[in-house]
């Protein structure tokens, strides 16, 4: 059992829900937009701000995939 189902909140500062995904520090860093308050290895973020961290870094996602196939 990890992390976000035990209840951890948000990372992103001043959001106090809770967190549904996590990723690593520098992937999550890939949106300037958010503000990150974690330090950590990982960051956790709710439904709304990962939906923000997918809208903000579709462009590089899918230029990171294109450099697999």
């Amino acid at each position: 059992m990890g992390r976000v189902n035990k209840g951890i909140n948000c990372s992103i500062k001043g959001c106090t829900e809770q967190a549904e995904r996590s990723m690593s520090e520098s992937k999550g860093r890939m949106a300037n937009d958010l503000d990150i308050s974690s330090t950590s290895k990982r960051i956790y973020l709710c439904r709304n701000h990962y939906k923000e961290w997918k809208k903000a870094t579709k462009e590089d996602r899918e230029t990171e995939r294109a450099r697999w196939k």
